[in-house]
């Protein structure tokens, strides 16, 4: 596949991903919220901090997604291993890893107010792990993306 085709490929599905959250977010979220308040009206209170919480949690998701752009553009500019995208990769690392530490912590405080159920919380444990995860693999791609870079700079200067 051309580098082009690839980005290409790689934009559409970064859009994809963009639209979906932003469902999620601006749609799905609130709607359910207004359910939960229904079913269980003792957590009604707690409606707006949760979805201020939760809005804010998705504000590092959405930055590491135009650094995804960005990416994209590079793989298009056949920079596929270069220092920049190593970098970026490094601050989606970045953005996951804080990302999944104001999520853990949010959940917590949110419990310790009384604005959560326990179950609640062993839930979000499982989209912490998903953010770890993430930061994980950016960090590995920044690494492998870094010595790439180096690699072809040393064969760029020997032929």
């Amino acid at each position: 596949m051309e580098q082009k085709t690839l980005s290409k490929w790689l934009k559409f599905v970064i859009i994809g991903v963009g639209i979906c959250a932003l469902f999620i977010f601006l749609y799905l979220l609130p709607s359910y919220g207004l359910t939960a308040k229904e079913i269980a009206p003792e957590y009604a209170f707690a409606f707006w901090p949760w979805l201020i919480f939760l809005w804010i949690a998705a504000i590092p998701c959405f930055a590491a997604l135009v650094l995804c752009w960005m990416i994209a553009t590079n793989i298009a500019r056949d920079k596929s291993f270069s220092q920049e995208n190593s970098n970026l990769l490094r601050w989606i690392a970045r953005l996951g890893a804080g990302d999944s530490a104001f999520f853990f912590v949010g959940n917590i405080v949110l419990l310790l107010c009384g604005m959560s159920h326990p179950g609640i919380v062993l839930i979000a444990m499982v989209v912490v792990f998903a953010g770890i995860t993430i930061t994980v693999a950016a960090a590995c791609l920044s690494h492998l993306v870094k010595k790439a870079a180096s690699l072809q700079e040393q064969s760029d200067l020997t032929i």
